[in-house]
Formats: C-alpha cells, sequence, structure tokens
C-alpha cells in the first residue's frame, strides 16, 4: 500500500465518522417527522444545547466520559458506536477495493445500512424516504456508471430480495417488517441475487446466534419483538465482503 492510499485511507475514516454523527441524526429524528437540519442537538434528558466541541465526533464522548455536561445523565453508546462503526466500515471499503467502482457501492451501501441501524434499534422503524432516495441514488449509479456484471444481476437481485422477504412476511402473519422486505429490495440493486440471498441467511444466522445468547442472559424479554434490522446490517456487509469467498467455499462442499 503506498503513502497516499494510507492517507485516502485515514481521510474516508475522518469523512466516516463525521458522516456517521450525522447519519445518527437522521435515523433518529426522520422517523419522527422532525427536521435533520434544525434545531441544534441537544440532551434528550434537560434540553441543554449542545455546542459545537461537543459533537466532535468519538472525542466529545470521549472527554464527556458518556455523560452530559450539564445534568450528568448517560449518552448512549449508539452515538459514538454509528460513528466509529462507519469510519472503519468507509476506510475497510478502500482497503479492500482501492480505486474501484466497488468502493463507491460499498460507500453508498455503509451509508444506508448506517442510517438503518439507528432508526432500527431506536424505534423498529425503517423509514420509507430513506429506501427511496437510496433506491435512486443506486439506480443512478447501476444504470450510468457501475452496471453490474451480467446487468441484469442486480435487478434480479432486488426481484428476489423483495420477493422472498415479501413470502415470508405473508406466510409469518407480520412476523416480517414491511421495511425489512422493501430494505432486501433496495440491497438487491447492490449486492445482486447470489449474495442478496446469501445476506438473508446471514442475517437469519446471526439473529438467530446473536438474539439467542441475549435472550440467555436476559438481555431480551421472550416474546418481546427485537428489530431484525442489526442483523441485516451485519449480514449485508458480511456479504458484500466475504460473498465471492463463501459462496466458493459453499459450492466445493456440495460439489
Amino acid at each position: 500500500m503506498t503513502e497516499v492510499e494510507r492517507l485516502v485511507m485515514l481521510y474516508l475514516f475522518l469523512v466516516g465518522c463525521i458522516v456517521g454523527s450525522f447519519y445518527n441524526v437522521v435515523g433518529l429524528r426522520l422517523p419522527v417527522g422532525e427536521s435533520i437540519v434544525k434545531p441544534r442537538s441537544q440532551c434528550p434528558v434537560c434540553g441543554h444545547r449542545l455546542s459545537a466541541w461537543e459533537l466532535v465526533p468519538l472525542l466529545s464522548y470521549m472527554c464527556l466520559r458518556g455523560r452530559c455536561r450539564v445534568c450528568r445523565a448517560v449518552i448512549s453508546p449508539l452515538y459514538p458506536a454509528v460513528e466509529l462503526g462507519t469510519g472503519l466500515l468507509f476506510a475497510l471499503s478502500f482497503y479492500v477495493y482501492r480505486w474501484t467502482g466497488d468502493t463507491l457501492l460499498l460507500l453508498v451501501l455503509v451509508s444506508l445500512l448506517a442510517i438503518i441501524f439507528v432508526s432500527d434499534v431506536r424505534y423498529m422503524l425503517i423509514p420509507d424516504r430513506v429506501l427511496l432516495f437510496f433506491t435512486a441514488l443506486i439506480l443512478l449509479l447501476r444504470l450510468c456508471f457501475l452496471p453490474s456484471e451480467p446487468w441484469w444481476d442486480a435487478f434480479l437481485g432486488a426481484i428476489a430480495g423483495f420477493a422472498l422477504l415479501y413470502i415470508i412476511a405473508i406466510v409469518s402473519r407480520g412476523g416480517m417488517g414491511g421495511g425489512d422486505v422493501k430494505l432486501f429490495g433496495v440491497l438487491g440493486l447492490i449486492l445482486g441475487w447470489q449474495h442478496t440471498l446469501l445476506a438473508f441467511f446471514l442475517s437469519c444466522l446471526s439473529g438467530a446466534l446473536l438474539g439467542g445468547a441475549a435472550l440467555v442472559i436476559g438481555k431480551v424479554e421472550r416474546r418481546k419483538p427485537v428489530p431484525f434490522g442489526p442483523f441485516i446490517v451485519l449480514g449485508a456487509i458480511t456479504a458484500y465482503f466475504f460473498g465471492e469467498s463463501l459462496v466458493e467455499w459453499y459450492m466445493r462442499r456440495i460439489g
């Protein structure tokens, strides 16, 4: 890796942390109909309007030791987690794919999933406006700049992802949310049909394992709904980074 590429990785990490802070705002405000521009962020407990130095991604959280400067209420770790996760994934995208179209697609995917993660964790809701915005953006990239190979793979992926979860939603009588169904349709445009199916399998697997573990240790109550979005995030990211290797490994196993 050249010095320039290291600098690009550092730059993307910093940009990821900054936009991750904005994705927190979008994921928290958009589902409840609030503006993502104003008012300025504030403490949800005491209403203290945060100053500029209290809004520096990661650093402010560490300097404040995870508490509001005024009322000392605990600041949700969701904020720094999304900032750090977005920054790391932005940098990792370039590290793996360098100067290719895959890097751009992955940056778009990470951005979508960061917002979905926040909104689904907080409200168990995936906003349609977020999905519509990213659908338009991804379609523009696929049709004009970064077509899939073969060209129809992305569109077959969108159909497969939407149809699979729609059938599950009908059979389960609401066990699968409409937001999850539409999200997989959008993911199919990026992942293609094989990796979309893989992402769904990995999402279910991680949900079963991590959800089961949370149930055992008492973090989740029995029969209480659990947001599926975070597991979709994990499944989609894993499928994008490791999909080819996992598909090849599976084909060798059954061959």
